[in-house]
């Protein structure tokens, strides 16, 4: 998948059958809101759960996560099957002894009569929380302060994971157990992680997965009263770049000024990758042009702490810059510490870069791109590796299809408002995998957080008014799908 619109949704799809009126609404607002308490327990809990699914952290919190989040789906008492899965992060038909990714949860149950089958996604894992003191509650301990509900993992996605099973309960509440919806669920268990197992796990389960419209949970909203449909995802290329130029370290008294060490070949050589306005310069990364809502330095100052005196980089309108260009970042270097420095020529420094790419573009295209800057912009001949590699494609959505009008219109009615149109400057590369596994399939990225939540940094947060909304769409959005036939 490179990033090209989507065309695999049929405006042709499912007709009307049963009733999604008004008094329908009123038994799903009724039970998202009579079960709202029962649900904020329940993501309380899973939030206590420190399921960080890094190599660094320990999988047993993870298969700890998924156990819980099995328990509340079987307790739905709708599934067939429920099972805790772990797929192979290569294909079995590679040969030796696979090595596993980490549980995710998959349930199922068939449509009848006619009904279409969703398949609804969202990742218990979460984040590492960083340094406590960077917190003003303890991470793994759900505190609620204001109207938001704090913790790690609290938006980002053991909310979207709740919003699935509180919209189900909710539909059970209103029509029964018994309905003709088709169901799949899939709760990963490594999205943090770089979801190293998905494309083999959708290969192993291709049957139970198998959806007509795909819900991915795990993205924003406008803000706290406005929701939004996600259509457009940049793709990420992350590398380790490693600098060297000296055999050992040396005295930088001694031969300071005649002899490039490390950190100086690497501030000249990340500085090529910018112009002077903080835009990319990486020849062969493409921007695309595409009409976005106001949005102003104000409120992107209000949202990020962007300190007085700091300008924004970049040019075009502000979310054009975020969702549809290019974007670099320097998020490690492994180098001297300021406390433990001394006065020597550093032989050798090594940086994590993170890039995001615009959607449009395939990603080992930018890959290449990346990696002939570095190479070719290496000052005073230094000796340049680059390895680590990892890619995600960006995405766009198809938004003409019966399944987006079908969530436009369960969103207005939950919000008292049309969601609208946003891109994203993040990245959910696991989408080009649904894409390539499902394609006939309409793809719908909707989410809990907000412009508050800061997913993943200290203090991650959900508004309890969002998600409650987030939940009641969902629910209204499963009455609607139930309300169709294909025939």
């Amino acid at each position: 998948m490179t990033g090209n619109p989507q065309t695999n949704s049929r405006s042709d799809g499912p007709t009307l059958r049963s009733d999604t009126g008004s008094e329908a609404r009123a038994a799903l607002r009724a039970a998202v809101e009579l079960g709202f308490p029962t649900t904020i327990a329940d993501l309380c809990a899973l939030v206590r759960i420190p399921s960080v699914s890094w190599a660094a952290f320990d999988p047993a919190q993870v298969a700890v996560s998924a156990e819980a989040v099995a328990a509340l789906v079987r307790e739905l008492d709708v599934f067939e099957s429920v099972e805790i899965v772990q797929a192979s992060i290569v294909p079995a038909s590679a040969g030796g002894d696979p090595e596993l990714g980490q549980p995710a949860v998959l349930a199922s149950r068939p449509a009848r009569n006619g009904r279409p089958t969703v398949l609804l996604y969202a990742h218990h894992d979460v984040q590492p929380p960083g340094r406590d003191d960077d917190w003003e509650s303890d991470p793994f301990t759900p505190t609620v302060r204001g109207d938001r509900l704090y913790g790690r993992g609290a938006a980002d996605d053991k909310a979207g994971v709740m919003a699935h099973v509180a919209s189900i309960r909710a539909l059970v509440a209103a029509v029964g157990a018994d309905f003709d919806l088709g169901i799949a669920l899939f709760i990963e268990g490594e999205e943090e992680f770089g979801s190293r197992s998905f494309a083999t796990f959708l290969d192993e389960n291709r049957e139970a997965l198998r959806g007509d419209v795909i819900v991915v949970a795990d993205s924003n909203n406008w803000d706290i009263n406005t929701p939004a449909i996600t259509t457009a995802l940049r793709g990420n290329v992350t590398l380790r770049l490693t600098v060297r130029t000296l055999a050992h370290a040396s005295h930088s008294g001694m031969y300071g000024g005649a002899v490039p060490d490390a950190m100086l070949v690497t501030i000249k050589l990340l500085a090529t990758l910018y112009h002077a306005d903080g835009s990319i310069a990486v020849a062969g990364l493409t921007s695309m042009e595409m009409p976005t809502p106001d949005y102003s330095e104000q409120q992107l100052r209000a949202e990020t702490g962007l300190l007085p005196g700091v300008t924004p980089i970049g040019h075009g309108s502000i979310l054009s810059r975020i969702w549809y260009q290019p974007a670099l970042t320097v998020t490690g270097i492994d180098a001297p510490t300021v406390d433990t420095a001394s006065n020597t020529l550093t032989p050798t420094v090594t940086v994590r870069i993170s890039t995001r790419i615009a959607p449009g573009q395939s990603a080992i295209e930018a890959a290449a791109a990346i990696e002939a800057h570095l190479l070719q912009n290496a000052p005073f001949g230094a000796v340049v590796e680059i390895d680590d590699v990892d890619t995600g494609e960006p995405f766009l959505v198809d938004t003409s299809g019966w399944a987006v009008a079908e969530a436009r219109s369960a969103m207005t009615d939950a919000w008292g408002v049309p969601p609208v149109d946003i891109g994203v400057g993040g990245s959910i590369p696991f989408i080009a995998d649904l894409v390539r596994t499902f394609p006939a399939a309409q793809i719908l990225v909707t989410g809990v957080e907000d412009p508050d939540s800061r997913a993943h940094s200290p203090n991650e947060s959900l508004h309890l008014g969002v998600f409650k909304r987030a939940v009641l769409s969902e629910a209204f959005l499963l009455g609607r799908l139930n309300g169709r036939t294909t025939h």
